[in-house]
């Protein structure tokens, strides 16, 4: 839900217009399969990634990630998580390290930060709210 919101923002106030990740890794799909592929397709991998994937991945490193609240370790885990977003991600869809092939100089980097700390900080709250729970 904290990433539809910022994308919503994003969407609504007109921030980075040609800044499309999604449209990006669907010309990278395309290329891949030699086929057209449905835009709604890029959209499902991302949440599927971000709603299993990376929540079950987190809920394993919880307890190694550094910090002594589940917000901090959402910190963490984002800022790893823009890293590997940053140098792996954007370059094999064609936005270069960080997004610097857009031309849009450090703001898409930025933009993506507070998006995967969003994100981060919010899981990493529920967490910790559980495990006080279980405690």
């Amino acid at each position: 839900m904290a990433h539809l919101l910022l994308m919503s923002f994003k969407s609504w106030s007109g921030l980075l217009p040609s800044f499309q990740p999604y449209e990006n890794l669907q010309a990278t799909l395309h290329q891949i399969t030699g086929s057209s592929v449905d835009p709604i397709v890029p959209w499902a991998l991302s949440f599927l990634n971000g709603s299993t994937i990376v929540g079950v991945v987190f809920g394993q490193l919880y307890r190694w990630l550094p910090g002594s609240s589940g917000e901090t370790k959402g910190a963490v885990y984002g800022v790893l998580g823009w890293l590997i977003m940053g140098i792996l991600f954007f370059p094999m869809i064609g936005l270069g390290v960080f997004a610097t092939a857009t031309g849009l100089g450090i703001a898409p980097a930025l933009f993506s930060l507070a998006m995967l700390l969003t994100y981060s900080v919010v899981l990493g709250s529920v967490y910790g709210a559980l495990d006080r729970a279980g405690r």
